[in-house]
């Protein structure tokens, strides 16, 4: 693996058993991804977009096959190393915000860090860093069903860059806020990369694939396309 990669899946297959059935979700995927690339992940559903997500993170391990990031392979590694290493080396935004009920925003936020320091109390001051880097200084105290759909999903966003990594993946990010509030969400994600992010989206939504440096298509857990654009330099205002 050259040094510019830094994502590679070796003839990836994922079966899941669903009662007597088995479901092929990825089928002998093989794919690279450089260092500091945006790339969108499209496809129907059931396509395996999520699926792709979930082995790269370390969420989820292939049936067969060889994941490797950064020069680690993490199919092989245990759930404790896995934890370590996702929580340095990957942070993840979901569709629906995933943010613990009983917390406060700035919890929320602080609780990658305390994770990672092993249940030691964090210094919040990182926290509160990175929440006025997506603009919620003013909710640092209230818990998320006090908060929009897109005040969660900034939370999240700020959740997913706490530990600084230098790869974030979004699962369909803006999946459940209305246009505005997406393009603010996007136009967040495209900061980061200029900031020097690998970036992996997944998206049913055409015009936010078009943000994307490079776009990836699946369909039947197979690759279907795979192109590269010029790298991103524009917002998506109006998308």
């Amino acid at each position: 693996m050259s040094e510019q990669v830094l994502i590679q899946l070796l003839d990836v297959s994922r079966t899941y058993q669903i009662g007597e059935r088995h479901f092929r979700a990825l089928e002998s995927l093989a794919l690279e991804i450089e260092r500091g690339q945006f790339v969108a992940v499209t496809g129907p559903s059931g396509s395996g977009k999520s699926t792709l997500l979930n082995l790269v993170a370390g969420i989820d391990r292939p049936t067969s096959g060889q994941v490797w990031v950064d020069g680690v392979r993490v199919d092989t590694m245990d759930e404790n190393a896995l934890a370590r290493w996702r929580g340095r080396m990957v942070g993840i935004v979901f569709q629906f915000f995933q943010l613990l009920p009983t917390l406060t925003v700035i919890e929320n936020v602080a609780l990658p860090i305390q994770l990672r320091s092993l249940w030691k109390r964090p210094d919040q001051g990182r926290a509160h860093e990175v929440l006025a880097r997506v603009g919620m200084s003013d909710h640092v105290t209230k818990i998320p069903s006090e908060l929009s759909g897109g005040e969660k999903q900034r939370v999240a966003l700020a959740r997913a860059l706490v530990n600084e990594p230098p790869i974030l993946i979004a699962d369909e990010p803006t999946g459940n806020l209305d246009s505005a509030t997406g393009a603010a969400i996007i136009d967040l994600l495209i900061e980061q990369h200029r900031a020097g992010k690998t970036i992996i989206l997944v998206t049913h939504e055409q015009r936010l694939a078009e943000v994307a440096q490079r776009r990836i298509c699946l369909l039947d857990g197979r690759l279907d396309g795979d192109v590269v654009r010029r790298r991103v330099s524009r917002t998506v205002d109006g998308v």
